[in-house]
């Protein structure tokens, strides 16, 4: 084939595209392209003589010789096959911490600090101290039924059975709390702990009548006071791990708290004793075995007096709990307290001069007793329904009836529930509450249900009126209350604190409704309502010789907030109002049956902590 030259020409010289010279129909002739000189690079700029030094790729370097050690007295490096493969050295994880700039304040509770046991003691690796300090405001305004002074009034023409009924409170404590921990306590149970907390109570309490502060008329309706107690003092020593998984058994003598069930319906308190306790099965089985002596309590305060000698009040404890049974997320426990009281030939005055033992009630003599609480407890939930329930039986004796004289059998119970539903950030709650009455004081039987010491968590607790404030049962016995400070049994007592167990007693029934409402992460606004009876009227009508009284208490209705400003517990506001609005069974003791005699209770508390 014959090449048409001016077509290759044009075409390899660019003149014409192909399609171009397709289309003038000269013949197409495809020259490679001939490759084009690259740029010159651009001569090197100067280099910055404190540039880091890069490695060229592909460009070995060249090492100085080897220096060769001829000191025959010069400590030699040791070989690679000295340090074990499988370890890396690694501070411990206290200098870790200093060494990532976290540095404590000894003032400050809540982030890292050697006296809240985050850091040990200088000088030891295991050795923590805990130093706590809590301030615990109350200002109280409250109003109840308050009978006259017998001997003389605090004004004339004072004659009523009951007098005016405003009164106030107001408490300082301040508590002080040092503890000695051993152990790697982040991994496992400390090896031992030494802990002494001690309390200090200011109170100034006025009330508008003579002889309810003090048994001496010549002295005024306002009293100040103050005390030292002594809360805890015990030393815990770890026993042994059973398991890898680091259950324990271990042992605490010495004062210590101790609550017998999850809402302290029986047997909440600090005493004197010994207490074995420990876990099994991956913390599926807790269990306690405890000895307590129960020590005299200052009357104003309520702390532990350990100046007075050792009541004759012992209390033997067994308990059981199991995770997760007999549903997922709720947990059972099953209990066993006996109860034994020998204080029939004591003679006990309260600080304020009135009789606590024996109560000034019925036969006024004193009684030994023994009772064994046999009780079952559960706390958690079931699907979305959380719950709490309480059952016991009171079994045992009572060497003199306050009625007879004579021994009797004891034979009451008690049946508490309180379950509750979450909607994201509200709660609601019902509440259910039952303790047998005596139907017969005068027989052999004694079926009032009464507690140890009790300090319910319950339908409201202290923000309720009832379980707040205790109501003189005048009229019908000496220094006697119907119910305690801070509980919710009717058990005709002279002192939940200082006074014995009463199975003589009218019950109690307590119906009751409320709801939590987190509206912040700091505030929660709660309110209750409740509504309580006798369990049976038959001892309240012997005592005060009356034919018929209505089972009927009242309505107790409350609201309440917390604050907490931090989101921690190191401040925590709360403040409660709550009013009593009586029913006929009230009036017909108290004389309240005017719609204007309502009763209130409002609540100032200030918890600072360290």
């Amino acid at each position: 084939m014959k090449v048409a030259w001016p077509a290759l020409i044009v075409v390899s010289l660019g003149c014409l595209s192909a399609s171009e010279a397709a289309a003038q129909g000269l013949p197409l002739v495809i020259q490679p392209a001939v490759p084009q000189p690259s740029r010159a690079a651009e001569p090197p700029q100067d280099i910055d003589p404190d540039a880091p030094i890069r490695r060229r790729p592909g460009r070995v370097e060249s090492y100085p010789e080897a220096v060769i050690q001829a000191n025959p007295g010069a400590v030699r490096a040791p070989p690679p096959e000295a340090f074990p493969t499988d370890h890396l050295p690694l501070p411990d994880r206290w200098r870790v911490i200093e060494a990532v700039g976290v540095n404590e304040r000894w003032f400050d509770p809540y982030n890292q600090n050697t006296l809240k046991g985050d850091r040990p003691l200088p000088g030891h690796e295991n050795l923590f101290v805990v130093v706590a300090g809590v301030s615990d405001t109350v200002i109280e305004p409250r109003s109840l039924p308050l009978p006259v002074g017998v001997q003389t009034t605090q004004d004339p023409n004072s004659l009523d059975v009951f007098g005016r009924s405003d009164s106030l409170i107001v408490s300082q404590t301040l508590v002080a709390s040092v503890s000695l921990i051993e152990g790697s306590t982040a991994f496992k149970p400390p090896d031992y702990e030494a802990r002494l907390t001690l309390a200090f109570n200011y109170s100034d309490v006025s009330v508008p009548e003579r002889r309810i502060l003090s048994v001496k008329p010549s002295k005024g309706p306002d009293r100040q006071d103050s005390f030292l107690g002594v809360q805890e003092a015990f030393l815990d020593y770890h026993l042994r791990n059973v398991s890898e998984r680091y259950d324990f058994d271990s042992v605490r003598v010495g004062i210590q708290p101790f609550t017998s069930d999850f809402r302290g319906f029986l047997f909440q308190d600090s005493q004197l004793g010994v207490r074995f306790f420990g876990n099994r099965d991956n913390n599926r089985y807790q269990y306690n075995l405890g000895l307590f002596l129960r020590l005299e309590k200052d009357t104003n305060s309520g702390l532990n007096d350990i100046t007075q000698s050792i009541r004759d009040d012992q209390i033997f404890v067994a308990n059981l709990y199991r995770q997760d049974l007999p549903f997922p997320g709720l947990t059972s426990q099953w209990t066993v307290i006996y109860n034994r009281n020998r204080e029939a030939g004591d003679i006990h005055i309260d600080d304020n001069g009135f009789p606590a033992r024996p109560a000034l009630l019925g036969d006024l003599r004193g009684r030994d007793y023994d009772v064994a609480y046999l009780g079952y407890n559960a706390d958690g939930r079931i699907g979305r329904i959380n719950l709490t329930a309480s059952a016991y039986a009171a079994v045992g004796e009572d060497r003199n009836s306050i009625f007879t004289g004579q021994p009797a059998d004891i034979r009451a119970w008690f049946l508490a529930v309180e379950p509750s539903i979450d909607f994201d950030w509200m709660r609601f709650r019902a509440s259910g509450l039952y303790a047998s009455g005596d139907p017969d004081p005068y027989d052999d039987v004694e079926e009032g249900f009464d507690a140890i010491f009790e300090n319910p968590q319950f339908a409201g607790a202290d923000t309720s009126y009832w379980i707040r404030q205790s109501i003189p049962f005048a009229g019908g016995g000496r220094a006697i209350g119907v119910n305690g400070r801070n509980a919710v049994l009717n058990s005709l007592r002279s002192s939940k604190e200082e006074g014995q167990s009463n199975f003589n007693n009218p019950g109690t029934m307590l119906l009751g409704f409320g709801t939590d409402l987190d509206l912040t992460p700091q505030l929660r606004v709660s309110a209750n309502a409740n509504h309580l009876w006798f369990a049976d009227t038959a001892v309240v009508q012997a005592l005060r010789q009356e034919g018929s009284i209505p089972k009927e208490l009242g309505f107790d209705v409350s609201v309440s907030a917390i604050w907490r400003p931090m989101m921690t517990q190191n401040v925590v506001l709360r403040a409660s109002a709550a009013v009593f609005e009586p029913g006929d069974g009230f009036g017909d003791l108290f004389q309240a049956r005017n719609r204007d005699d309502r009763f209130y209770s409002v609540l100032l508390n200030a918890v600072l902590s360290f």
